[in-house]
């Protein structure tokens, strides 16, 4: 699989860029270049800014309703749907996401989330009229926030990129996408999917850039609101520019989430559930539940069967179907996850994994790795680590769970198990966090998704996503 490109997506149409600075893209299980795009720099996106403001401006957008604006959306997510496994593919190549896993999650929730918000598309602008203290009634009314700076991660980035996409565009208002320079190629795809479907020019525009370019765009005078995922450091610089702005902003940041598993949870449920709820991607989703918490009673148990599972998962090349973990995004992630592997060797006990596999020299692979004897304290336990690597924290009692739980800096996801589901909702409760799931983690897109604490600000998802990028008026009248 290889792919380069020359050009940027602005205004419809295939831009050449300002410079001759360029990505190369390599492939994470080979090691191999997989093509080149075009890096941005300040022009680049001074040209995308201005294609988006004049878009908002522009009756073939902003003159339509919200039925017109419903078809646009509905035309776009059929043109993705069609392009579902080369997205798929394309992803695996350049970020070690299982095949199995990025079928599914970018190749086709991510279609999901632009039909569930092209439904939802129809019903924005309706009428609402309130009750007035001081007249007859209030008008409150929703209108476009107007130029959206959308940053994008490489973890998830069909995605995550459509995660901002499809209400914002739902909402009326057009977008400058910077999607990270370890995951550009698929980018291109979605842009030739919003040209084939007729999105209106200039609503959305794509340029790859750096971090320090990145920062410009979301200084930028033209921007009107940022809307980023990524890890919680670059989250509040990117808050501390937009709170000198006065700039609305939505922060989707890191996560060390808990498991709880209570004194009756079944641990072959559980560990079925692995997968999706502490080890996603090969560990790189930020709300994976990475500390396993088991009761003292259970514990060598739960340890025992987490190390036999991470001794079972196969570790192989992100396009092979037979594969469970990938390797990582880059060589430089996968130095900083076995940098984290070495301060846990010292904090902690070994049980499972702790290297790369044997049986290949190329690729950015790490074993799945599980410590025992951890304690909540310890580094491994809280700081984000991005990787296979899970901690099993032992507690005394379902309070010291909850608090061990909360004892954290982050607040974005979790998981209760237990044979009692009524009981786990009630411990989940009690769980400091934006989203907790009960025997078993997965986002619904009807329920705004997010987190609290240093995982971030606002919320994805849900209809409440669309009001993220309106700003909101209300008209009193009096008589």
């Amino acid at each position: 699989m290889t792919a380069s490109r020359d050009s940027f997506f602005i205004g419809n149409e295939w831009v050449k860029p300002a410079s001759d600075r360029r990505f190369t893209l390599i492939n994470a299980s080979t090691e191999e270049m997989i093509g080149t795009a075009p890096e941005a720099c300040e022009a680049d996106v001074d040209a995308a800014v201005a294609a988006a403001r004049r878009a908002l401006g522009d009756p073939a957008w902003s003159g339509i309703g919200p039925l017109e604006r419903a078809e646009i959306m509905e035309r776009f997510m059929g043109a993705i749907a069609a392009r579902g496994e080369e997205l798929a593919r394309m992803v695996s190549a350049q970020n070690g996401m299982p095949i199995g896993i990025s079928v599914p999650l970018e190749g086709q929730f991510s279609v999901g989330v632009m039909q569930y918000y092209a439904g939802l598309a129809r019903t924005v602008g309706q009428p609402d009229v309130r009750p007035s203290q001081m007249g007859r009634e209030t008008l409150v009314e929703g209108t476009p926030v107007g130029v959206v700076a959308a940053i994008v991660p490489w973890n998830f980035p069909v995605t995550l990129a459509l995660n901002k996409i499809a209400p914002a565009m739902a909402a009326g208002c057009t977008l400058v996408i910077k999607p990270s320079p370890g995951t550009v190629l698929d980018s291109y795809i979605i842009a030739e999917a919003a040209l084939e479907a007729g999105v209106p020019a200039g609503v959305l525009n794509w340029v790859a850039a750096d971090r320090d370019v990145g920062a410009y765009l979301v200084g930028h005078p033209g921007v009107d609101k940022v809307a980023f995922t990524g890890s919680t450091a670059a989250g509040k610089a990117i808050g501390r520019t937009c709170g000198e702005l006065l700039r609305p902003v939505t922060l989707e940041l890191g996560g060390k989430s808990a498991a709880i598993l209570l004194e009756d949870a079944d641990i072959g449920s559980f560990l079925q559930g692995v997968p999706m709820a502490s080890m996603l991607n090969n560990g790189q989703a930020c709300y994976n539940g990475t500390r396993i918490l088991a009761p003292q009673g259970r514990y060598g148990e739960v340890v025992d069967a987490l190390a036999a599972f991470a001794d079972s998962l196969v570790v192989g090349d992100a396009l092979d179907p037979a594969t469970h973990v990938g390797p990582m995004a880059s060589s430089a992630h996968r130095d900083r996850v076995e940098s984290y592997i070495d301060i846990g060797k010292r904090e902690a006990r070994l049980v499972a994994g702790g290297g790369r596999p044997t049986d290949t020299n190329r690729g950015w692979f790490v074993e799945p790795t599980i410590f025992a004897d951890v304690d909540n304290s310890a580094r491994i336990a809280q700081e984000e680590i991005f990787g296979p690597v899970l901690s099993v924290i032992a507690y005394d009692g379902e309070d010291d769970a909850v608090r061990i739980a909360n004892d954290s800096q982050f607040g974005l996801g979790g998981s209760v198990w237990s044979t009692d589901t009524a009981y786990a909702t009630e411990i989940a409760r009690k769980v400091q966090s934006g989203t907790v799931g009960v025997n078993g983690y997965m986002p619904s897109l009807g329920a705004p998704f997010g987190g609290i604490k240093g995982s971030g600000l606002g919320r994805e998802f849900g209809p409440e996503a669309i009001s993220a990028y309106q700003n909101t008026k209300s008209i009193y009248v009096m008589g």
